[in-house]
C-alpha cells in the first residue's frame, strides 16, 4: 500500500531587478537610457500611460525647448549614447535640417517625438502600468500594477513627475477655468469667447498669450471676432529668463553641493528669490509679444489685450457665465477686479508628497514636515540612503535645477554609480569659473 503526501509550494518571488523606476518622464527615461549599456545593472520602467508624450497641452508649433539639444537624456553624460538627440534624428532623416536650421533649441514637438522613440525603444520601459502599491518583503521592494502585475526590486527610483498648480480660490469658485497642460484641448473653445484672461508670469504664459493674440488678430483680418484678451501677472514686470552665461553656471553640480549644504530656511528663501532664473520667458518669446504688439499699433489695428503686472489675484467667483476676479496691485496696493468669460491658469507645476502607493513603506521614507522627500547628495530619500531615489522632486533640498533638463543625465549618472558602486559615468565636480559659498583659501579670521 503506498501513500501519498500533498505539499503546498511556496510562492517563489519573481525576478528582482537591481532597480523599479516608477514613471518615463525625461528623468526615469535618461536613467533606463543610461543603465541599458551597464551589463550589472538590471532596471525596469514602469509607466501608466500607453504612449509617452511631454506636456501635450503645450506642443505649439513653434514652441522651443529652453535648453539645447545636448540636454537630452544621455548627452551630458555619455555623448556616445544611442539614445542621444542627435542619433533620434539621424534615425529620422531629421539630422541635416537641424543642422541647416542653425539653432540649438529643439522645436518642443520634436522633443516629444524623441521621448516617444526611446520609451518604444528601451526594453526595460513598460507602459500602461500604473502603480497602485509598494511594499517590502523583507529582501525588496513590491510594486504592483493595476494590471495585477508584480514586480520585485531592490532599489525604487520615483519620477511620477509634477502636477499642475492651481489657486485655491479658482479651484473652489468652480466653472470651466483651465491650466495651461490643458490649453490646447481647449483652445477652440477659448477663442470663441469673448473675453479671455492669463494669469501667470512664466513661460507657457507668454505662449498661450502670444498665441490668442496672434489667432485674434488673424480672426479680426478676417472679419471675425476674436476674444479681448488679458494678461495677469503677479511678478513686477513681464520679465525674460535670465540666461547669461554666469547665471548659468548656476545650473552646475557644485552649485546643487552647495545649495544642499545650506540651511532649509535660507534654502526657501533662494528659492522664492530665483523664479527669473527658471520660470521667465525665453528672450525669443518677449520679442515675439512686442513685435506683434507693435505691428498692430502701426497697422492701426490696435492691441486688444490689457497686460498688468505686479498684480495678485486674491479671488475668484463664476457665477455660470464668466468669472469675477478679485484683484490686488502690490506696489500701489489698490484692489480691483476683472470679469471674464475664459481664465487660463499658467501658475505652475508642483512635487506634491508621497504618492500615496508609498503608503506601505513609508516607514522607510524620510520626509520633512510638509510630506516632502528629504533628499540626499545621491537623492536617496530611505533611512539607509541606499535604496529609494526621487527624480525632480528634490527642488526645495537640491535647487532650482531640479526640473532642469539639462541636469538630468548628471543626476542619472550619480544615482547608476551609486547603485553600482562605481563609477561607470564620470560625473563632473567643478565646471563653473564662479564660486559658491566661500572659497577654501579665503575662510580664516579676519584681518
Amino acid at each position: 500500500m503506498s501513500t501519498t503526501t500533498t505539499t503546498t509550494a511556496t510562492p517563489t518571488r519573481s525576478h528582482v531587478h537591481d532597480f523599479v523606476a516608477v514613471g518615463a518622464g525625461p528623468f526615469n527615461l535618461g536613467l533606463a537610457a543610461l543603465a541599458e549599456p551597464v551589463a550589472d545593472l538590471d532596471g525596469v520602467v514602469l509607466e501608466a500611460r500607453d504612449e509617452v508624450t511631454w506636456h501635450p497641452g503645450m506642443l505649439l508649433p513653434d514652441s522651443t525647448l529652453q535648453v539645447p539639444f545636448l540636454g537630452d537624456l544621455v548627452s551630458m553624460a555619455d555623448p556616445t549614447n544611442r539614445w542621444s538627440y542627435l542619433n533620434w534624428l539621424k534615425q529620422t532623416g531629421g539630422l541635416y535640417p537641424f543642422y541647416i536650421r542653425e539653432d540649438f533649441h529643439p522645436l518642443r514637438r520634436e522633443y516629444s517625438d524623441y521621448l516617444r522613440w526611446a520609451a518604444d525603444g528601451l526594453a526595460s520601459v513598460r507602459l500602461g502600468q500604473r502603480v497602485t502599491a509598494v511594499t517590502h518583503d523583507g529582501g525588496a521592494y513590491v510594486v504592483t500594477t493595476a494590471a495585477g502585475d508584480v514586480v520585485h526590486g531592490r532599489r525604487l527610483v520615483l519620477g511620477v513627475g509634477t502636477t499642475p498648480r492651481l489657486p485655491a480660490c479658482v479651484t473652489d469658485a468652480g466653472g470651466p477655468a483651465l491650466h495651461t497642460a490643458d490649453y490646447l484641448a481647449r483652445r477652440e473653445e477659448l477663442l470663441a469667447l469673448d473675453s479671455v484672461t492669463v494669469v501667470g508670469s512664466g513661460q507657457s504664459a507668454a505662449e498661450v498669450y502670444l498665441d490668442l493674440l496672434t489667432a485674434t488678430t488673424d480672426a479680426t483680418a478676417a472679419g471675425r471676432r476674436g476674444p479681448e484678451l488679458t494678461w495677469l501677472t503677479r511678478s513686477p514686470r513681464f520679465w525674460a529668463m535670465d540666461d547669461s552665461r554666469l547665471t548659468l553656471e548656476m545650473t552646475s553640480p557644485e552649485y546643487t553641493a552647495y545649495f544642499q549644504g545650506l540651511d532649509a530656511p535660507t534654502r526657501a528663501r533662494l528659492l522664492a528669490e530665483q523664479p527669473v532664473l527658471y520660470k521667465g520667458i525665453s528672450t525669443h518669446t518677449v520679442d515675439a509679444v512686442a513685435a506683434l504688439h507693435y505691428r498692430l499699433r502701426a497697422t492701426g489695428q490696435g492691441v486688444p489685450a490689457t497686460l498688468v503686472a505686479a498684480t495678485e489675484l486674491v479671488d475668484a467667483r463664476w457665477d455660470g457665465t464668466a468669472y469675477d476676479l478679485g484683484l490686488h496691485h502690490t506696489e500701489s496696493g489698490e484692489d480691483f477686479a476683472v470679469r471674464t468669460q475664459g481664465l487660463v491658469l499658467a501658475t505652475g507645476y508642483a512635487a506634491g508628497p508621497a504618492p500615496a502607493f508609498l503608503d506601505g513603506v513609508r516607514d522607510r521614507l524620510r520626509l520633512d514636515e510638509h510630506g516632502r522627500f528629504l533628499a540626499g547628495p545621491t537623492y536617496a530619500v530611505d533611512h539607509a540612503q541606499r535604496e529609494v531615489f526621487v527624480q525632480n522632486a528634490e527642488e526645495h533640498t537640491h535647487g532650482f535645477v531640479a526640473p532642469d533638463l539639462g541636469m538630468g543625465a548628471h543626476r542619472s549618472s550619480v544615482l547608476v554609480n551609486t547603485m553600482t558602486g562605481r563609477e561607470v559615468y564620470a560625473v563632473e565636480k567643478r565646471v563653473a569659473v564662479q564660486s559658491f559659498g566661500v572659497p577654501e583659501h579665503l575662510r580664516g579670521d579676519r584681518p
